[in-house]
């Protein structure tokens, strides 16, 4: 079975939303988007790995911070899923509904990407200066929090400063906000280098349940982070990427960004599935295996 026949409650980039009530399950479905755009083709097993990661950092960070996943198994849903467990198998979250807050918790810890192309201009990332003489791939001295809005669907998310981050949800949150955002990476880009894996930067999101923060949507996945081979680095260059940043070069050489998103290559989508599957045994040290009901 290739989906669900059901309508979901909303309907993210990847995430398919059902409402359960008193809780939610979130489905990741096999799209990829780059640039803010939903691509035409699929990613095979790319929900499921994005599911599996997210819910093995959930678990090692559980004492470090409240996350929102109740369950992974079908068997755990409510009865009307369980017609479409061969599809949810591994995909799907039953997760507690939180009070979404409306930042994206962007950590770097590494200049690439759009923070070089700032730093390159005028030596800060997000209006943070930054030491002089920093380079492609460099460590930054200290991991930083570079908050963005939260955009609707088809909008582009847009870099804001901290002291904006306190006017959209008050300073008191804003400083949580960053506290764990910071702690949780640094807790998460210590392990994986024991794994062999460099975690450039990352995206995190919070919601509030029975008063508390807590860690919900995905975590350390490689749609919400970049993830580099330790093997081979070397500041100066741009690294190769188990994430979809092989997707974005692709686009980036054969697209011109206007209309609709071309079809990928199916090297393209074959290598991409590959990076996806090899980030998940890399990290969780267990070999990936799609799972069935």
């Amino acid at each position: 079975m290739a989906s669900m026949n059901l309508r979901p409650t909303s309907q993210g980039k990847v995430r398919d939303i059902y409402d359960c009530g008193d809780s939610l399950l979130m489905v990741a479905s096999d799209r990829i988007s780059a640039y803010d755009f939903i691509l035409p083709d699929e990613i095979p097993h790319k929900g499921e790995v994005l599911t599996r990661i997210s819910a093995f950092w959930f678990e090692r960070f559980a004492d470090l911070i409240p996350n929102h996943m109740i369950s992974l198994d079908v068997a755990d849903f409510p009865e009307e899923y369980a017609a479409y467990a061969d599809y949810l198998s591994g995909r799907s979250m039953l997760v507690r509904k939180a009070e979404t807050l409306p930042i994206e918790c962007i950590v770097r810890g590494y200049l690439t990407g759009s923070g070089k192309k700032t730093y390159d201009q005028d030596g800060t990332v997000c209006g943070i200066k930054l030491p002089e003489g920093l380079t492609e791939a460099s460590k930054i001295p200290e991991p930083i929090f570079t908050p963005s809005t939260k955009a609707e669907l088809g909008e582009h998310d847009e870099n804001i400063s901290f002291e904006r981050c306190a006017d959209i949800v008050g300073l008191e949150m804003a400083e949580k906000l960053r506290d764990a955002s910071l702690a949780v990476y640094t807790a998460a880009a210590e392990y994986a280098l024991t794994r062999g894996i460099i975690i450039a930067d990352t995206k995190f999101e919070f919601g509030v349940i029975d008063g508390e923060l807590t860690l919900i949507d995905e975590c350390l996945t490689p749609d919400s982070s970049r993830f580099w081979p330790l093997e081979g680095y070397a500041e100066g260059k741009v690294q190769p990427s188990y994430d979809k940043q092989f997707v974005r070069d692709w686009l980036r050489a054969n697209w011109d960004m206007t209309g609709k998103p071309p079809h990928l290559p199916q090297n393209v989508v074959e290598g991409t599935s590959a990076r996806y599957e090899e980030a998940y045994q890399i990290i969780t040290g267990t070999e990936f295996e799609p799972l069935k009901a």
